[in-house]
């Protein structure tokens, strides 16, 4: 078992409540229970010694691994070639149920024989509330039961699998020839629950057929026909896989911790449901004909509004948590060290107490950009919208902390203004299409006076670009989405110089950089690689200003920096390595809607 394996050597299993990280060399590296958001039981990415981990791996010199998902699941297969044959391990999470909230949750690991024999080795050393808390075993035939503090977890085998304790943790052998099989299931409850039945080879394969089932069905609902259909599959069922199904809030990323730069502070806690992700997670799968994941998380989102429960005092923040509470303090967890030594480990996340304005311009967006919300929610819906957008008439033009979460002061983000100026768009058309009771002239004298406040300071003619905020020269790529939100036109005369000036400077073979903290200090210490998002981004301005064949060129490009499983991370390091959270959201949405922006063209001009 490797120390600490790349960021990118791992595929991604969940049951739409929860998600594990398995490397290419058969180990759970990561693994939160019951939610996302819960804390871990297995860490290891964060602390090799004392984040516990889940190994099922293949015993033996000259073994080479090869990691695959079945094509259009979430069912993940590591294969061990060895001398002496070719192993297994299918690895899934069954999905029962996925909009009741349970805190039963199962990893099915199914070993199995290709070619020859082979022995499988396993070890599993659960720690649980993130290595804080110590567990106790009891080990029968069969079944190992790990007591943590309000949580169990039960590891039942199936087949001649031999379990032995090895102190309060088990590990186990079995050798399997051709044609052979065994298993092992872990499930995770709360303490006291009923212990699962022994599996068998029919559940097994029920479980199996259950699973890779649910996904052909939820797949079969996309119309994307375009010409990068494994892509965009891949990246739609990582946004799914993302997505909390109780309440339909997508988090940013199955991690927490995981940095920007080896060794460096940048270590954030992403297992969270930032508004604006969120809104452009619903928007990529919407695009592709999701319509019930958008329905869904703007019935959340509409709660939030509604409530009003902010840590801020604003009508609504930046993330929540994904059952909508607000309260996400920030904590270090010193007695980690980090992966490969980057301290220190945050959960929770204190940003969620930032100012960015930019937010509610996402959140109308998302709740405007079909016809239920004057259908579904009916006039109080309106009403809850028409509030918020007359709160931010008297709010939109104040310094905040910007779509980056920068730790370095307020600013007069261009970024900011560009998004409220969409959520008044936004809602000045729903209101004159279904007349609906709004302060019209006062959302349209907002909506002008941000287009002529962005238009005067947020333009440098020195730079001829539009900048990162008012009274500076540094360029921000966050601004790639004016033309895609229809602040301007995507082949204006200002827009094309903005988008030379940012291939000059943040642009790098394809890979853009979403700002320079030299230029543009953000109050952290190190720096960071290209950010993928923005990469994506890229893409689509690319093609909506005309220029097709360097966005094709571009996008394709990218896709060689996915991970062997189609993955992506936040951010591609200076030797083309994954950094920062993994999966990330906001990757993967990208990626989507420079796919669909790039056939559109490519279609127009019949290329």
């Amino acid at each position: 078992m490797r120390r600490y394996p790349p960021i990118a050597d791992h595929g991604l299993v969940g049951d739409l409540q929860t998600a594990a990280l398995i490397s290419s060399d058969g180990v759970v590296d990561w693994f939160c229970a019951p939610r996302f958001d819960s804390p871990s039981l297995f860490a290891a990415l964060l602390d090799h010694e004392r984040g516990g981990h889940f190994a099922v791996t293949v015993d033996g010199a000259d073994v080479t691994t090869r990691q695959l998902y079945l094509a259009d699941t979430a069912v993940l297969i590591t294969r061990f070639l060895t001398p002496g044959g070719v192993g297994e391990v299918v690895d899934f999470m069954p999905v029962e149920r996925p909009e009741t909230a349970t805190d039963r949750h199962r990893l099915v690991r199914v070993m199995r024989v290709t070619r020859g024999r082979v022995r499988f080795a396993l070890a599993c050393r659960p720690r649980f509330d993130y290595g804080r808390a110590v567990h106790r075993l009891d080990l029968h035939p069969g079944i190992a039961h790990f007591s943590g503090p309000g949580t169990d977890a039960f590891l039942r085998s199936a087949g001649p699998v031999t379990l032995q304790r090895d102190g309060e943790d088990v590990r186990g052998a079995v050798e399997l020839g051709h044609g052979e099989r065994a298993a092992v299931v872990l499930t995770v409850c709360a303490t006291g629950a009923e212990p699962p039945a022994p599996p068998t080879a029919e559940s097994l394969r029920a479980d199996f057929d259950g699973t890779r089932g649910f996904w052909y069905r939820w797949l079969r609902r996309s119309r994307y026909r375009g010409r990068w259909q494994d892509t965009v599959n891949r990246s739609a069922i990582t946004l799914k896989l993302l997505t909390y199904a109780p309440t339909g809030a997508p988090v940013a990323a199955a991690t927490a911790g995981l940095p920007e730069q080896p060794g460096g502070e940048r270590n954030w806690d992403y297992r969270y449901t930032w508004v604006r992700d969120a809104s452009l997670s619903m928007q990529a799968l919407l695009g592709l004909g999701f319509t019930d994941e958008a329905l869904a998380f703007r019935h959340w989102l509409g709660e939030r509004v509604r409530d009003g429960r902010t840590v801020t005092g604003e009508p609504l923040q930046i993330m929540y948590r994904i059952d909508g509470d607000p309260h996400l303090d920030e904590e270090t967890l010193d007695h980690l060290e980090g992966y490969r030594g980057s301290a220190p480990v945050r959960v929770g996340n204190g940003a969620a107490g930032q100012l960015q304005l930019d937010i509610y311009g996402e959140a109308v967006h998302a709740l405007t950009r079909t016809d239920d919300l004057v259908h579904g929610a009916g006039y109080d819906g309106w009403l809850g919208l028409a509030k918020l957008l007359d709160w931010l008439t008297e709010n939109w033009d104040r310094p905040d902390e910007g779509i980056w979460e920068t730790r370095g002061g307020r600013q007069d983000f261009t970024y900011s203004r560009l998004m409220c100026w969409t959520a008044f768009d936004r809602g000045i058309r729903l209101a004159r299409d279904f007349a609906r009771p709004a302060d019209l002239s006062g959302w349209t004298a907002a909506r002008d006076a941000i287009l002529r406040q962005v238009m005067e300071r947020g333009w440098s003619r020195q730079r001829e670009a539009f900048v990162q905020h008012y009274g500076s020269e540094v360029l921000d790529a966050s601004l790639l989405l004016m033309p895609a939100v229809g602040f301007i036109t995507p082949r204006d005369p200002r827009w094309l110089s903005t988008l030379d000036a940012m291939e000059r400077e943040l642009v790098s073979d394809s890979l853009v950089y979403r700002y320079d903290p030299a230029a543009s200090p953000d109050g952290l210490l190190g720096s960071e690689g290209t950010f993928s998002l923005c990469s994506f981004l890229y893409v689509d301005a690319l093609a909506r200003a005309g220029r097709v064949d360097q966005a094709r060129y571009a996008f394709d490009k990218m896709l060689t920096y996915a991970n062997h499983v189609g993955l992506f991370a936040e951010e591609i390091g200076p030797t083309g390595e994954q950094l920062g959270n993994f999966p990330q959201a906001f990757t993967h949405l990208a990626l989507i809607g420079s796919a669909l922006a790039l056939d559109e063209e490519l279609a127009r001009t019949q290329r």
